[in-house]
């Protein structure tokens, strides 16, 4: 399994566009979590493997491939200087082979170029969507640095009663945790298509799923101070506006409950989009 441990944070490195913030951002959670950081950057095969020149240009490739690594590891390393720094040049379409190494990894950070929907699905270079739809760890996509308000540091992450958004409310323990900051838990109630139900109904459900869901973990982290909170509109609007100043935003992928009348994958991509904080898209527990 390319030699990535299960003890390294794997970040893919983009040999064409500034890679600096998400690294950053890997880096520090390295550091935090005392692991080590796993540097990944794909080659994907020639076009046609019959011309010598397509043979040529992708030896050019990984040539070029292997310098991006070395720059990014040493800058990696002067960041932190006791990080152990591992860097691995791969075979293959870059998705595919990131997407492998969320099997092992603890967790997988990518950058972010904001692009739209349409450019995203059609960008050759795009990763966010298939990895964020196939990884079997946390992913992290960083669109843009930590922000710094006068706010206490927070993170936020999204309740909706699926288990992934309970794998998700784990993970936003974890970070907020290693942060030493608080965490905020958010429900959103979004009013259903061609449904009458009474608003101050529709709350009360959600409250009530909402302190089911965050029980006891308070017992678990007490250093952690939690607050919830149900809002009532669009969740990515809702969520998107909650975690302007978060430290993170962190977030089920395609649970088997969802916000009533929309995918939660829907509410997942949206969020890619619209907040600026990193956002930590958890699939469901391994095991579940």
């Amino acid at each position: 399994m390319e030699n990535i441990t299960g003890h390294e944070i794997v970040i893919g490195i983009d040999p064409v566009r500034d890679w600096h913030m998400a690294l950053a951002w890997a880096a520090d959670e390295a550091h935090r979590r005392s692991l080590g950081l796993g540097l990944a950057l794909a080659v994907p095969p020639q076009h046609d493997p019959r011309h010598v020149d397509g043979t040529t240009h992708r030896v050019d490739l990984r040539r070029s491939g292997s310098e991006t690594l070395e720059a990014a590891a040493a800058w990696a390393r002067s960041r932190h200087p006791e990080l152990e720094v591992s860097t691995h040049l791969l075979d293959g379409f870059p998705a595919p082979a990131l997407g492998r190494l969320s099997q092992k990894g603890p967790m997988v950070v990518l950058g972010s170029r904001h692009l739209s929907r349409t450019e995203e699905f059609l960008s050759a270079g795009s990763l966010v969507v298939p990895v964020v739809a196939q990884a079997h760890c946390p992913v992290v996509v960083v669109g843009d640095a930590e922000h710094v308000s006068q706010e206490a540091p927070y993170v936020v992450v999204a309740i909706d009663g699926s288990e992934s958004s309970k794998a998700a409310l784990a993970v936003a323990f974890e970070e907020a945790d290693a942060r030493g900051c608080a965490l905020r838990a958010i429900s959103v109630w979004h009013q259903p298509l061609l449904s009458f139900q009474d608003k101050n109904v529709g709350l009360q459900m959600q409250r009530r799923l909402l302190s089911e869901t965050v029980a006891g973990w308070s017992e678990k982290y007490p250093d952690v101070a939690l607050t919830h909170e149900v809002l009532a509109g669009h969740p990515v609007e809702e969520l998107a506006e909650a975690a302007e100043h978060a430290l993170a935003l962190v977030l089920g992928r395609r649970g088997n409950g969802g916000y009533t009348g929309m995918r939660l994958g829907s509410v997942v991509h949206g969020l890619l989009h619209r907040a600026h904080c990193p956002v930590i898209t958890v699939p469901v527990a391994r095991g579940t």
